[in-house]
């Protein structure tokens, strides 16, 4: 496990150079420069400004620079924030990204198993058709559409939640659930399907035939089968819940990463669009090799090679 492990990890190097190399480039080729907008400066001012960030000097030496920085760590200055680093924006902003992705991923887990685990066990019934109804539907609304549902009927109609911030328990509800219920509708899709694949097997058959109870087949057989897709699923899926609050987290104000990049994109702060960036690639990176790893736990009969 230990060789897999540093294979992995070895193999994310080139994977985040190309992300790093991709995302540089990019920013580069964006009509304008980061200090475009802002009120016109004098000539000499705007030299100093540029040489202080390197700008004056030709594409190669920047992007040697840029990998030179990488390697120690530095993600450089941020152009926006001043007298702020790139890393210290990250720092402040990464946990609270983490546990609002955890908090919608758990609600998903929960919501997607408990759902799919009883239209698959009761298919074609009511409970069923009612469930992957919602389901459906919380697939095709978008999550903003949700946020915003969710802050109109529970902040100003009942009154139950904040509308936004990130201050208390009660401010973590809303935007959790705004980011987990699309999730958890398709966690609830995909179980059902696997479950009610998995009760057709001839082990199934056969636990039937030895005068099994239903509740048994399903929790001690079919659900440890039925489960292995929802386990592909969950490395992308934290890594997208992770990375994809940008709009979650800049409905309700939540000082996450997530903000951060939406408004350095806007203000033209390259280096923490591409901090940002690298991070997430590497989240997404770190997500799956987990997931490999749970394989193992779940399925013993899988070898890490």
């Amino acid at each position: 496990m230990l060789l897999f492990i540093l294979r992995r990890l070895l193999w994310a190097v080139p994977v985040l150079w190309a992300v790093a190399t991709l995302t540089f480039v990019m920013m580069h080729l964006v009509p304008g420069g980061p200090f475009d907008r802002e009120k016109k400066l004098p000539p000499e001012i705007k030299a100093n400004i540029e040489a202080k960030y390197h700008l004056d000097k030709p594409f190669a030496v920047q992007y040697g620079l840029y990998l030179k920085g990488l390697l120690k760590g530095d993600l450089g200055p941020s152009y926006k924030y001043l007298g702020r680093t790139v890393n210290d924006v990250i720092a402040d902003t990464l946990p609270v990204s983490i546990q609002l992705g955890a908090l919608a991923l758990f609600i998903a887990l929960v919501l997607g198993l408990l759902a799919g685990m009883a239209s698959g066990a009761f298919a074609q019934t009511a409970w069923d058709k009612t469930s992957m109804f919602f389901a459906t539907a919380g697939i095709s609304i978008p999550n903003f559409v949700l946020g915003a549902f969710l802050i109109l009927v529970f902040s100003h109609q009942f009154k139950l939640f904040p509308p936004a911030l990130w201050e208390d328990a009660r401010s973590v509800v809303l935007p959790a659930f705004a980011l987990g219920l699309a999730p958890a509708a398709y966690i609830a899709r995909l179980t059902r399907s696997s479950i009610l694949e998995e009760k057709h097997r001839d082990y199934v058959r056969t636990a039937r035939a030895k005068g099994l109870p239903e509740t048994t087949i399903l929790f001690r057989h079919v659900l440890k089968n039925a489960i292995t897709p929802v386990i592909t699923v969950l490395g992308p899926l934290a890594a997208t819940l992770v990375t994809g609050s940008f709009v979650i987290e800049f409905i309700f104000s939540v000082p996450g990463m997530g903000k951060f990049f939406i408004t350095a994109v806007t203000n033209r702060d390259y280096p923490l669009i591409m901090g940002v960036t690298l991070v997430y690639a590497l989240l997404v990176v770190l997500a799956n090799l987990l997931v490999d790893l749970f394989y193992t736990v779940i399925d013993p009969r899988i070898q890490l090679e």
